[in-house]
């Protein structure tokens, strides 16, 4: 795997079992991710805040396992503290994360690939007895199908440099042995085939956010199609992986009011470590 980082290694987070344990907890891991939109002109703000829910799928590097899943996986050589998800290329979450980030991408031609960036949070609310929320700010990047080329299309580009650097950064090394041979489009590949049938169809969808009156390819995009297979060329064309680069993690426990706290976490990159902070809530 290529890195060009020169940051410390990366510790291991002091609120990663936690966080997990209570993930655990919940009957599906759901979380508001917020990102920033360019705003119109003539706006008082350049950039307008966006929210969603979105379903965490795990740790970059740390692929689920899902003994239906086909794809050929990465030997476990890295672990990290970046949580993914998986989203769509034409929805706006890839393009808010490519204007946003310091490479302010301005069309949507522009963020088809690997890149992004963008300033990001994302807060999870787990309920019953535990009644904690978990919040993370940081920064998001998407992986695409260009992270890794062949032949012709080996040559990478910036932003696929920038999605190697950023979360390399940030992968830390469990497993000496296997670590060159890790590839960034097997763990690509491995969460799309992670994902069930359906939820690969949705990849087929017409364009999200068009008007149903306007023309488009309806031959390869409907409603509720299945993909079986894990080379369907629509599907994979229009998949994309997002990383959460969090550099603050925050954690709220509120299950008692008489001895509610904040546990608040920074990361310091020239050390590679986790600071933390106790709060009032």
């Amino acid at each position: 795997m290529a890195s060009t980082s020169s940051s410390a290694a990366p510790q291991p987070a002091p609120w990663k079992s936690s966080f997990l344990e209570h993930l655990s907890q919940m009957d599906s891991p759901e979380f508001v991710f917020s990102s920033l939109h360019p705003a119109p002109k003539n706006s008082p703000s350049d950039y307008l805040p966006r929210a969603r829910y979105c379903i965490f799928r795990g740790f970059w590097a740390e692929l689920p396992e899902n003994k239906h899943n086909d794809a050929t996986k990465n030997e476990r050589v890295y672990e990290s503290e970046m949580p993914t998800f998986t989203t769509d290329v034409r929805m706006n979450k890839p393009f808010e994360l490519f204007a946003s980030s310091s490479g302010h991408a301005i069309e949507r031609s522009q963020t088809q690939g690997s890149g992004g960036g963008g300033p990001c949070e994302a807060v999870w609310w787990v309920k019953g007895e535990t009644m904690v929320q978990w919040r993370m700010q940081g920064e998001a990047f998407i992986v695409g199908p260009d992270v890794e080329g062949e032949g012709e299309q080996s040559r990478e580009s910036s932003g696929v440099r920038t999605v190697k650097s950023e979360l390399g950064s940030r992968m830390r090394v469990v497993k000496e042995d296997g670590k060159e041979e890790w590839s960034w489009k097997k763990e690509l590949v491995g969460h799309f085939g992670n994902m069930s049938p359906g939820m690969r169809g949705s990849f087929r969808a017409p364009p999200p956010g068009q008007p149903v009156d306007k023309p488009y390819d309806d031959k390869n995009l409907k409603l509720g199609e299945k993909v079986n297979t894990l080379d369907d060329p629509v599907a994979r064309q229009n998949f994309r992986v997002v990383v959460i680069k969090p550099e603050m993690v925050e954690s709220t426990d509120l299950s008692d009011p008489t001895k509610a706290r904040r546990q608040q976490y920074r990361y310091d990159g020239s050390s590679g470590e986790w600071s933390h902070v106790e709060t009032w809530p």
